[in-house]
């Protein structure tokens, strides 16, 4: 959970808010067919339902009230994979600041499988 001070309090932001923005930011993308979850029990990436995306999705706060957010995605075949993950890489840091006012250090996205 991250802390923001404000003049009439103190909001507390809990990390389930900061990954349905995220997911739902990085799913909006062209070329995203979904996130992904890699499975323990048989090692296999699965594309996750709208409903369990925060699965594919990692937050951790830093000490200077930023964020850094890890993606696991599934693209579509036939995209250009660098110019998906810098979309959304740009849509997910404006998002979360815009609808939580916390600054986002970094964006890092792992594409785990391609699907037709």
């Amino acid at each position: 959970m991250i802390k923001v001070q404000t003049g009439q309090g103190e909001i507390t932001i809990s990390s389930a808010v900061f990954t349905t923005i995220t997911g739902a930011a990085a799913t909006n993308c062209f070329g995203v067919k979904g996130m992904a979850y890699r499975s323990m029990a048989d090692g296999l990436v699965h594309l996750l339902r709208p409903e369990a995306m925060s699965k594919g999705v990692k937050v951790t706060y830093n000490d200077d009230n930023t964020v850094s957010i890890q993606l696991h995605i599934v693209v579509e075949n036939g995209v250009n994979i660098t110019t998906v993950c810098r979309s959304i890489m740009s849509e997910v840091k404006y998002v979360v600041n815009k609808n939580t006012g916390v600054e986002v250090r970094d964006v890092n996205v792992c594409v785990d499988s391609m699907t037709v």
